[in-house]
């Protein structure tokens, strides 16, 4: 996906092994229109409904448009292994796709590399993950997972591109007057000097970030509807709980508009996951 934005990108990513550098992307310009899509959380089919709207919307824009997911479209929806099908495929015609990383990729991540200390997120969200690639595990399967072949059997089930896609994306992006990721920022620090942790967990309430800085635009607070303030936007409406996916069309000369995709509730999902005003997560 980053390497269809080269000819936007103002320079290369910024990259770093450093855990005190966050990965961050910048455009050279504002697309005719960039839109943000909240926590997807492995559902898929609330993701496909809303990207069909995004592109009847962009269809009236003509120019390039940006669909950016900001981070969490895995975990306690049924379809993570799908939806990551979905984002390696090619995205919409006169459209580009990008993925920021959420606090669930970097969970799953930190779990294939060490599955034993790594086990709570399996309680947040990856029994249904590994359920998506066919993988039905408890706690008692990963204990001892070295010994048992659990590492190997994750290995085999997960593709290899699912895992490079993960591996590789960024912790944010910049283009226009907007600044987007997945969990807000700490509004002491400007864009450039965020950690990595400071964009995947992220500071709530609704504090607003520097008044000179860019309009952060983020996820992972699931509220019953958008949070929106001067400074910061927040679109994440717990989609796996509730059945609604939020995301909001940003431009240069327009106020930002919102679009939904809703269905009905699954009751399994709703019972385990029940979404809370200020839920981390």
């Amino acid at each position: 996906m980053i390497s269809r934005l080269t000819r936007w990108l103002t320079g290369r990513p910024v990259d770093s092994t450093s855990s005190a550098t966050a990965r961050i992307l910048a455009l050279r310009e504002m697309p005719a229109a960039v839109y943000a899509i909240g926590d997807v959380h492995g559902c898929l089919d609330l993701y496909q409904d809303l990207e069909a709207q995004i592109v009847a919307d962009g269809a009236t824009r003509p120019g390039k448009k940006l669909i950016v997911l900001l981070g969490d479209v895995i975990d306690r929806g049924p379809q993570s292994a799908g939806v990551l099908d979905h984002m390696l495929g090619p995205p919409p015609t006169d459209h580009e796709r990008v993925v920021l990383r959420g606090n669930h990729e970097e969970m799953f991540l930190r779990f294939l590399d060490d599955p034993e200390p790594h086990m709570g997120w399996l309680d947040h969200g990856g029994l249904e993950t590994l359920a998506s690639y066919g993988l039905h595990l408890d706690p008692a399967d990963v204990s001892g997972a070295a010994r048992n072949g659990t590492r190997r059997r994750l290995r085999t089930h997960i593709p290899d591109s699912h895992i490079k896609l993960l591996s590789d994306l960024p912790h944010g992006l910049r283009v226009g007057d907007y600044f987007l990721c997945h969990a807000g920022t700490d509004p002491s620090k400007p864009p450039h000097a965020q950690r990595p942790t400071d964009l995947l967990w992220g500071f709530d309430g609704d504090g607003a970030p520097a008044p000179d800085g860019p309009i952060v635009v983020h996820g992972h607070f699931a509220h019953d509807t958008p949070r929106q303030s001067p400074r910061r936007i927040n679109i994440d409406t717990g989609a796996y709980a509730t059945g609604r996916l939020m995301a909001v069309r940003l431009t240069d000369n327009d106020s930002p508009r919102f679009l939904q995709a809703q269905r009905a509730v699954y009751n399994h999902v709703a019972t385990r996951h029940r979404v809370a005003p200020d839920l981390m997560d």
